[in-house]
């Protein structure tokens, strides 16, 4: 699940895609405007914003490079969906700053799979910890508890990386299936709770809840039974 500003000056454009991606688990905001949405980055903190060129007031471009040059604000990934589809205009938006630039019409699930593969190329290489005898080293790819090594195939590692990002927060099934597996990549059902099953065996049950009919979540407050 992640944080998403919507930046469209076409409410039905803004109401569609709000409904979509809050269907994928995404937590999402809107802004009419350049101006409104600086205002609202500080406050609604996105991972990830959806962002018009063509805006009164301020334009997209103007907006992307404002955030960009705020060292707080690097980390959020942009993607441009726009109608504009020239070559100049593409290359503004991307030297401004922007990760994605994808032109208007779109199909709502097109734009999601664009939007859940900048996510996952997003994953930060960083060190996640959730008590003290337990960690994540995303960069190294390593798993320790107790300071002992566990080792895990790469898909359990992005899977329990991906729960363990944000600790306590429920992961629909059909987000993680996209994070880990990819929208493109048909799987079984029973894909994640085999992953899970043998995630459970290395780390203990008590690590990962499952909320039914939902999902998982991971529990950075758990304690071992």
């Amino acid at each position: 699940m992640a944080k998403i500003l919507i930046v469209d000056d076409e409410e039905d454009i803004r109401e569609l895609l709000m409904y979509n991606l809050k269907q994928e688990g995404h937590e999402v905001s809107c802004a009419e405007n350049g101006i409104a949405a600086l205002a609202l980055v500080k406050i609604a903190a996105p991972d990830l914003i959806i962002l018009d060129v063509m805006m009164p007031q301020m334009d997209g471009i103007e907006f992307c490079e404002r955030i960009k040059s705020d060292l707080e604000n690097q980390h959020i990934l942009i993607c441009f969906l726009t109608a504009r589809s020239e070559d100049y205009s593409q290359i503004a938006g991307l030297e401004s700053g922007g990760d994605d630039y994808v032109t208007k019409p779109i199909k709502p699930k097109v734009l999601i799979s664009r939007i859940n593969a900048l996510l996952r190329r997003n994953f930060k290489p960083e060190v996640i910890t959730s008590h003290l005898n337990f960690l994540i080293d995303r960069e190294r790819y390593l798993i320790l508890k107790n300071n002992v090594e566990i080792h895990f195939p790469r898909k359990e590692f992005e899977l329990l990386a991906l729960l363990a990002s944000k600790p306590n927060t429920v992961f629909k099934r059909e987000f993680i299936l996209n994070s880990v597996w990819g929208s493109d990549i048909i799987v079984g059902d029973r894909t994640i709770d085999v992953h899970i099953r043998k995630i459970r065996e290395k780390i203990g049950n008590h690590m990962i809840s499952t909320v039914k009919g939902v999902g998982y979540k991971f529990n950075d407050n758990a304690e071992e039974i």
